[in-house]
């Protein structure tokens, strides 16, 4: 079962600002986008600042790489109704699959459902527009048509004259006009066309004219209109959430923070604020993002309060899947280097196939692969395994590198290979070092090698008491009768190797890493 700190449906503006955020607090956070954000259908974003005429997919693409940073995990998929299970909210998606999750961010957005006249909505984006802040100055000086679809079209018509002096208002759908809104038009110089539009005609997503019911041709360049608009909330509309009405419809009600009467189902942009642009989205899911996360600062102290009122009872023993992927799950933990230690010891060897024990999020693994190695990673944490694999993507890399997320203990090789590594496989849950190579080294073909490196001795920066707590870290002898790999096998290399590293504080450092090379009798 997936389960997440936060889930955050929908992975436009407003969704990832808000996954960015979560993902910086260091919260479990799961993206899910149905890949159809509103404003696909243009080319250019405008009013953004830093980012004015940016095309709106950069913009997400950006910003897909920008949380994938803080490890937060995007998909493709429908979210289709989030329901209650205790604490815990449970997405169901249109596979049929469930996801879990502590706090829920809706930002899934709106479809704008346009008059049904033919020519208007293949033009959508390009010749018909909605937003005079967004496109206007690209269509200033020309003329323009607005396609009145309610009473509230007034204010989009008198709007547009700021953009332009030639307006022309298909006024029918607005009903009459009040005389005093007439005399403001008229004085303005905006036509006011009162019979119904029939078709938009023009070549490709050009206007030539807009055809009326009367046979009149009215010619303009661009068409803006307000559609009706849908909010997606249905996944939600079974959970009484609040809601309020306004000139926009009946919309989910939320805070400053964008929490909605459910303590952890946060709502930000266009499902909430239809007319907000990206910036607004921006701003809203960067919001939504802080405030689902405090609401999860304030179940953990709860949560810790309780635990600590029940100290003296024995703790459950945790398995190291759990251990290891809430490990993960919280930060990264790979500098971005292979270990030095193993890229010494490696480079002498003749490349091959390789099975990394305990792999991480791949440091050695994609190293081995430009190196010339196929190399597969096992590790217990299936987020440590996703990133493995990613990694190996950006690289390049990835026709020689397979991340596996499964049990060491009992997971099995389909073949044999050249070289099985286990670098820091060290735990303190359930974790049998010598047993896990042990097994895995039978694979190892004969004159390939097993190469384990481990901490021979605690970080310089750690507390003192972490240092009293570990002074008795096995060394490389301790490591060679840990394995017992027995008859066949011969010891090449046993012995502490120091390094360089960086601390926490960015001042340069030196570790000392265990390291024990053995090889298989030919």
């Amino acid at each position: 079962m997936d389960h997440y700190d936060a889930l955050v449906i929908g992975g436009g503006a407003a969704g990832l600002s808000a996954a960015l955020m979560l993902g910086r607090a260091r919260r479990r956070t799961l993206v899910l986008d149905a890949g159809s954000p509103r404003n696909r259908f243009a080319a250019h974003m405008h009013g953004v600042l830093g980012h004015d005429g940016l095309d709106p997919a950069e913009l997400l693409r950006r910003g897909r790489a920008e949380v994938d940073a803080y490890g937060v995990e995007v998909r493709a998929a429908d979210v289709v109704r989030i329901d209650r299970h205790g604490d815990d909210l449970v997405a169901t998606l249109a596979d049929g699959s469930t996801i879990h999750a502590r706090a829920v961010v809706l930002a899934t957005g709106v479809t704008d459902e346009l008059p049904p006249i033919p020519g208007l909505a293949e033009r959508w984006g390009v010749t018909v527009l909605h937003c005079p802040y967004c496109h206007g100055w690209e269509m200033r000086d020309r003329t323009i048509g607005v396609l009145a679809t309610s009473p509230a079209s007034l204010h989009q018509i008198e709007l547009l004259r700021q953009w332009s002096d030639d307006v022309v208002a298909f006024a029918h759908a607005a009903g009459e006009l009040p005389a005093d809104a007439l005399t403001r038009l008229s004085a303005r110089g905006i036509r006011v066309v009162d019979a119904e539009v029939a078709e938009v005609v023009g070549d490709g997503t050009a206007i030539e004219h807009v055809r009326t019911v009367d046979g009149a041709e009215h010619r303009v360049d661009a068409i803006f209109t307000a559609g009706t608009l849908v909010p997606h909330d249905d996944a939600v509309a079974h959970l009484g959430l609040a809601r309020q009405q306004g000139p926009m419809g009946d919309l989910l009600a939320v805070d400053a923070m964008g929490a909605t009467s459910h303590p952890r189902i946060f709502a930000a942009g266009n499902v909430v604020v239809p007319f907000g642009t990206v910036p607004l989205a921006m701003g809203a899911g960067s919001m939504a993002g802080g405030g689902a996360n405090a609401t999860l600062v304030a179940a953990d102290a709860a949560a810790a309060v309780a635990a600590q009122a029940q100290e003296g009872e024995p703790a459950p023993e945790v398995d190291p899947e759990t251990y290891w992927e809430e490990r993960y799950a919280q930060r990264r933990h790979w500098s971005g280097h292979a270990n030095g230690s193993v890229v010494d010891v490696v480079a002498t060897l003749e490349p091959g196939q390789a099975l990394d024990l305990g792999s991480g999020e791949g440091g050695d693994l994609v190293w081995l692969a430009e190196r010339g190695w196929h190399a597969t990673g096992v590790d217990v944490a299936p987020t440590a395994a996703r990133r493995a694999q990613q990694a190996a993507e950006r690289a390049g890399v990835a026709d020689r590198v397979t991340a596996v997320a499964a049990d060491l203990a009992t997971w099995e090789s389909d073949g044999d290979v050249d070289l099985v590594t286990a670098s820091f496989l060290q735990s303190p849950v359930l974790l049998d070092r010598g047993a896990i190579v042990r097994r895995h080294a039978e694979r190892v073909v004969p004159g390939g090698h097993v190469l384990v490196v481990a901490h021979a001795a605690v970080p310089p920066w750690a507390p003192a008491s972490m240092r009293h707590d570990h002074h008795d870290l096995p060394q490389p002898v301790d490591i060679v009768d840990e394995l017992a790999l027995g008859a066949g096998w011969r010891v090449e290399l046993a012995e502490v190797r120091t390094r360089a590293a960086t601390a926490p504080d960015g001042s340069e450092a030196t570790l000392d890493d265990a390291v024990v090379l053995l090889r298989r009798d030919a």
